[in-house]
């Protein structure tokens, strides 16, 4: 077993960081081997919970519900995984990823770990119409579970912030009236479409786009970006999968553009010292999670109206960015806060 104190797990992040581009499996299974015994000790609540619930017809249209019990009018996480659009499950492991709503039910929201359907069986747009499909299921039963379904958060990590993403921004997808969440949070966001060879998940990508690379930059959600969209967090980890750190800045740099000129929401964009690609969610229900705290802030500070945009202003219902990053990225001006 490997020593999971904080001095051993930070040393570990640190050695496995600066290698992470050269083995991404090697280091994901290094990240859910160290995690695993912080995880398996994480305290347990008292949770009212149900799985598998269904909010389509295939058998991957399923979701799970975490409740603090006697819940009553609390705001609800829903959390969708990641996978390179073609693999993963809301139970990766016995801990990850139930870990991320475990920890959002411990503090007081209603919380639901989302599975969906996988390409190259439903390519695009099938897997943010399941989003989409299992927020609106959300909406009409969460009460049932002590949620306020006016009060919902997102949160996608990986290729899932694609399907979040487009579930938030794109026409062709979201309901006609937007899709009804309080705020977007994406976590390591795959929101390019490119078969560059340095990407290791590009035979995801073209199972889920299609062979027609010539349609990759339309469908990704780089060019759907709408200053209309709730608020938007967007996390990076210091070491992210090949291109996605990139793609991180460039989604924060765009969106704050877009969202300055039109008087919206301004993104928070924070990037996380010494962690990966995995260990940025393995991290949850542990004790030294500091994404979970930033997002519990950021969603209270979003009820409370601090990111409502400039008074007065009227965001434009739809923007299109003429020039997606889909070959190499151009990154500018970029300052994490963190």
């Amino acid at each position: 077993m490997i020593d999971a104190s904080p001095n051993s797990l930070l040393r570990l992040l640190r050695e496995t960081g600066p290698r992470w581009h050269s083995d991404i499996g090697a280091g994901r299974d290094a990240m859910l081997a160290a995690y695993a015994p912080l995880l398996a000790a994480a305290p347990v609540a008292a949770l009212r919970s149900a799985r598998d619930l269904a909010y389509g017809s295939d058998p991957r249209q399923v979701l799970d519900i975490h409740a603090p019990p006697e819940a009553a009018g609390l705001p609800v996480m829903v959390f969708v995984h990641g996978g390179a659009f073609v693999r993963g499950d809301k139970a990766q492991t016995p801990w990850v990823y139930e870990n991320v709503p475990l920890e959002f039910a411990r503090h007081g929201f209603v919380a639901v770990n989302v599975e969906y359907r996988l390409a190259p069986q439903a390519p695009w747009p099938e897997g943010a119409r399941d989003v989409r499909d299992a927020v609106l299921w959300v909406t009409r039963h969460i009460g049932d579970w002590g949620g306020d379904a006016a009060r919902i958060f997102l949160f996608g990590h990986s290729a899932a912030c694609a399907h979040c993403a487009s579930a938030a921004w794109d026409a062709r997808v979201r309901p006609p009236q937007g899709l009804p969440v309080r705020g977007l949070v994406l976590a390591s966001p795959r929101v390019v479409a490119d078969l560059r060879p340095d990407n290791p998940n590009a035979h995801g990508v073209r199972a889920y786009y299609g062979a027609d690379e010539s349609r990759y930059a339309e469908r990704a959600p780089m060019a759907q970006l709408r200053a209309d969209a709730p608020p938007t967090f967007v996390a990076l980890a210091q070491y992210e999968n090949p291109l996605i750190d990139f793609y991180g800045f460039e989604l924060a740099h765009r969106l704050a553009q877009l969202c300055d000129a039109q008087g919206a929401p301004m993104p928070r964009f924070v990037q996380y010292p010494d962690h990966n690609h995995m260990s940025l969610l393995a991290q949850f229900n542990t004790p030294d999670n500091l994404l979970g705290a930033d997002l519990r802030d950021w969603c209270a500070r979003v009820e409370r109206g601090e990111f409502a945009g400039r008074q007065g202003a009227q965001p434009q219902p739809a923007i299109r960015n003429a020039s997606p990053a889909s070959a190499q990225p151009a990154i500018t001006g970029i300052t994490p806060s963190l």
